[in-house]
């Protein structure tokens, strides 16, 4: 899907680097992602929960903070409020030249920056946080040994996720200074989901707890049980991105889940057979549009993939275990057997050719597609037998047994 890097200017004037991640067509909907404290916005479940996000018709745009990443400026004359205020600006990039956000995600400091400055942007439905402290001043235990330095010298260099950051006095006094974010919470006035891992040493699930406390209905919390403060394992962050993309359908004017699945039925002979397939200028994910659904493919993390989605592989078995299914629950109708449910599960691997006795190849190797189908319902042993053979015939297992032609030309 379509990314946009963009700069836009803070307060001082400094150009901040952004990416807006968009759906393919027009977005229902735009997010503006706020990441955590010293992170940037290439951190991998920023990138993941975007990726999920645009795959439901919502574009996303991310950014680094004034003195992160590729932005401009002195991370040493930054505070809380300056965040606030970079994340207005933002913002404003959306509204001036795309179209003012509905939902704001943040990631720990980034999660209390968009409790806090939710009262500033009225176009805001819906709130997301994930390992976020409810006090922004809970990001001092971080540095906690160099608080007395910072306030004998006005400045002292700490270490924070392993690199070196300078921490003024002033960022302590602008966080002292906030208001309550209890009081700021409890008039959101708009849906609030809250993610958080009891397992998170950084946050501490406590401060997911006094955000809940805090916040009015609509409000939702999920337990990211084993992850943590980063949401670096891939399978916690495409959790995060399922279950976030999922509520947001809810509370924000885009598709349901059920509308933008993921899960392709194969046909044959029906409609459109089309399927315009696009990977971008770096990584594998790649999007797949079939018959005007939207798909993901992409590699496991093993080869550089970002797992975001199947494997190309994988669709080659979904396409012979979706159409195994339907030939077999078409067949069952016919008959008027009582199937009442197939499933079908399958495997792929490579084998030496002389390993197989009814091959036609006799050298190197060859693919294999281990099917098991199970059938439900009260069916006799000959309805088994046969419904194992009618397994055989369903238009994409003849496909693969048949003769190819592939034509190759470029457009």
């Amino acid at each position: 899907m379509p990314s946009t890097r963009l700069t836009f200017q803070n307060a001082e004037g400094q150009e901040l680097a952004a990416r807006l991640e968009s759906p393919e067509g027009k977005p229902a909907a735009y997010a503006l992602f706020a990441h955590c404290f010293t992170c940037s916005k290439d951190l991998r479940v920023v990138r993941r929960i975007s990726e999920m996000l645009t795959s439901r018709g919502i574009a996303v745009l991310a950014f680094d903070f004034t003195g992160l990443g590729q932005s401009e400026g002195d991370f040493r004359e930054t505070s809380f409020s300056s965040t606030l205020d970079d994340l207005v600006r933002a913002a404003q990039l959306l509204e001036n030249d795309y179209e003012a956000p509905q939902l704001l995600i943040g990631h720990s400091l980034g999660g209390a920056a968009v409790l806090a400055v939710a009262e500033r942007l009225p176009s805001v439905k819906a709130i997301a946080t994930i390992g976020a402290p409810c006090d922004p001043g809970h990001v001092q235990h971080l540095f906690v040994d160099a608080v007395s330095e910072i306030e004998a010298r006005g400045e002292a260099m700490v270490d924070i996720g392993g690199r070196p950051f300078c921490i003024r006095k002033q960022f302590i006094e602008d966080l002292d200074s906030q208001e309550a974010m209890t009081d700021r919470i409890a008039r959101l006035g708009r849906a609030l989901l809250i993610f958080h891992s009891p397992q998170d040493e950084t946050v501490g699930i406590e401060q997911a707890a006094h955000i809940y406390k805090a916040a009015k209905h609509p409000k939702s919390f999920v337990s990211l049980n084993g992850a943590d403060h980063l949401v670096t394992a891939a399978a916690d962050a495409r959790y995060v991105a399922d279950v976030l993309a999922s509520w947001a359908s809810r509370y924000l004017d885009v598709p349901d889940a059920d509308a933008t699945s993921s899960i392709a039925t194969v046909s044959s002979n029906y409609g459109d057979s089309t399927v315009r397939v696009h990977t971008g200028a770096s990584g594998f994910r790649t999007t797949i549009k079939a018959r005007g659904f939207d798909l993901l493919a992409d590699e496991p993390a093993s080869v550089g993939g970002t797992e975001t989605g199947p494997t190309p592989y994988d669709f080659l078995s979904m396409g012979l275990g979706a159409c195994t299914s339907m030939t077999l629950r078409m067949y069952a109708d016919r008959k008027k057997w009582p199937l009442e449910g197939v499933a079908v599960d399958l495997s792929h691997d490579r084998i030496h050719a002389n390993d197989c006795a009814d091959c036609e190849t006799a050298d190197g190797k060859l693919d294999r597609l281990i099917r098991e189908v199970t059938l439900e319902g009260p069916l006799d042993d000959d309805q088994k037998t046969r419904l194992l053979e009618i397994a055989d015939r369903c238009p994409v297992h003849k496909t693969l047994h048949s003769e190819i032609v592939v034509e190759t030309r470029l457009s």
